[in-house]
């Protein structure tokens, strides 16, 4: 009689926590909804059954049917910027979220260079950190952290949760991310919140769905089984192709949002050659899974850095070349230049705060529209006079210079033998004149052309990318 008493009282307990209706951990207490737009709210509940959000800042009550499945989903429409507020849910059972927001969202991803937190990684700090977390506290900055998790299919949740930004919490938080949110709470003045899901040495591949993946991408993975197995997943984790979009990215996807930032690459660097049609495989995946348009993609050029103490016959200038190539491909996709905070034998820049601004700059200009802000020049054309190489550049409007004098010894000038030799640069009329007595008749000039070099090139405070006016094969010293 006991045990059928105890089996009766356990079977009740069970159908109770059943009837519940659930959401997912991205929604909870402390969350950023998107501003003036339809947001998406899911989550599960007993089959059959009627769900009933009602939204407090308008008092409007929206109704869900679970499916078969015992899942459902609504959208639910948000006001201007403002908060806090709380969302309400029954389905006979009440869960109520408290304390949300409405703002900005952005969701933040890539491998370490975003997930690097303000505390830094051992041995390799994050700049001005002390004095960034005595004075950091803001109620209206809003952080989410997906923990990491590499897995051979889609999941439907993430461990997490969201916090409010303050010593303890932006402690552990991506610092080039912290940046960029804070840098948009101050032009914007609204609440801003943040999704960060990172893990450092992922490659982009591990970010793409399965159906994105193309036979010759999986063919430079030749240590991993065609189709995957959990054996692969374990083994390679952030780097076995899928398993971070399957466990990082397919539980958030649908989170009502403004944009991306990125910042990824270093990993890729040997499959530089595939790195453009991968980016746009991401975005435009991204993009139709998320069913927002053509939201705004911002990232990072991948820093300089030496590279080949890492990987030998390493080539990142080639990486950093498929990066300008892809913002040119993409619709409302836009890089971040970052050829003057490298460190030459460290591959985590220090300097987090000119990352998460740069980001923020895009985002400010592209997206919310701000007028008089600097702009990236880029190159656009050589041509030869005699033995001097002229070179041309586009949004260039507030002149070109160098950072550190006159003259530049970033450049390399080549004639038609193909061997480039150091050259002297100079500016003039927003132009660089390019020469070197070893090179009579030159053909080629390339700036910047190493995995290690300190940019000096700027434009209106940005500096100006790598580059190279040959297609030329190179070849790993």
């Amino acid at each position: 009689m006991r045990k059928l008493l105890t089996s009766t009282i356990l079977l009740a307990l069970a159908l109770v926590a059943k009837a519940e209706v659930k959401m997912p951990k991205i929604f909870g207490d402390n969350m950023v909804l998107q501003q003036q737009t339809d947001c998406n709210l899911w989550g599960t509940a007993d089959a059959g059954k009627q769900v009933k959000v009602r939204t407090s800042w308008d008092g409007r009550t929206y109704k869900a049917q679970v499916d078969a499945q015992g899942k459902w989903r609504v959208a639910v429409r948000t006001p201007q910027a403002g908060g806090p507020y709380d969302i309400t849910l029954t389905d006979g059972k009440t869960l109520t979220l408290h304390d949300v927001l409405i703002g900005e969202v952005w969701i933040c991803s890539g491998q370490s260079n975003m997930e690097m937190p303000m505390k830094g990684f051992t041995s390799q700090p994050v700049e001005g950190t002390a004095n960034e977390l005595m004075t950091c506290k803001d109620d209206l900055l809003r952080l989410f952290t997906v923990k990491r998790n590499a897995r051979l299919h889609p999941v439907d949740d993430v461990e997490g949760g969201w916090s409010k930004a303050q010593s303890e919490s932006v402690r552990d938080f991506s610092a080039a991310a912290y940046y960029f949110g804070k840098s948009l709470r101050k032009s914007l003045g609204v609440p801003v919140g943040l999704v960060l899901t990172a893990w450092g040495g992922s490659a982009l591949e591990a970010w793409l769905c399965a159906e994105w993946m193309k036979p010759e991408w999986m063919a430079r993975f030749p240590h991993l089984h065609s189709p995957l197995t959990q054996e692969d997943v374990d083994k390679s984790k952030q780097r076995c192709p899928t398993a971070l979009y399957n466990g990082q990215l397919h539980p958030i996807i649908g989170y009502t949002m403004r944009g991306v930032i990125w910042y990824q690459g270093e990993d890729n660097c040997k499959r530089y050659m595939y790195y453009t049609d991968q980016m746009e495989a991401l975005v435009g995946g991204w993009r139709k899974e998320w069913k927002q348009g053509n939201f705004p993609f911002y990232y990072c050029q991948i820093a300089p850095y030496e590279y080949d103490r890492i990987t030998k016959n390493t080539i990142s200038q080639l990486l950093r070349e498929k990066q300008m190539e892809t913002e040119k491909r993409i619709d409302n996709c836009r890089m971040a230049v970052l050829m003057d905070i490298g460190l030459e034998y460290g591959i985590h820049p220090r300097k987090k705060a000119e990352v998460g601004n740069r980001l923020a700059l895009l985002a400010l200009k592209g997206t919310y529209g701000m007028k008089g802000l600097p702009d990236y020049a880029t190159y656009k054309a050589v041509t030869m006079q005699g033995d001097t190489a002229v070179v041309t550049f586009d949004h260039c409007w507030a002149g070109i210079y160098f950072e550190n004098g006159p003259e530049s010894d970033n450049f390399e000038i080549a004639g038609e033998d193909k061997v480039f030799h150091k050259a002297k640069a100079w500016i003039s009329r927003n132009k660089v004149f390019v020469k070197s007595d070893e090179v009579k008749k030159p053909v080629a000039v390339r700036y910047a052309w190493r995995n290690w070099a300190k940019g000096d090139l700027f434009h209106d405070g940005l500096s100006v990318s790598s580059f190279r006016t040959d297609r030329w094969e190179v070849v790993a010293p």
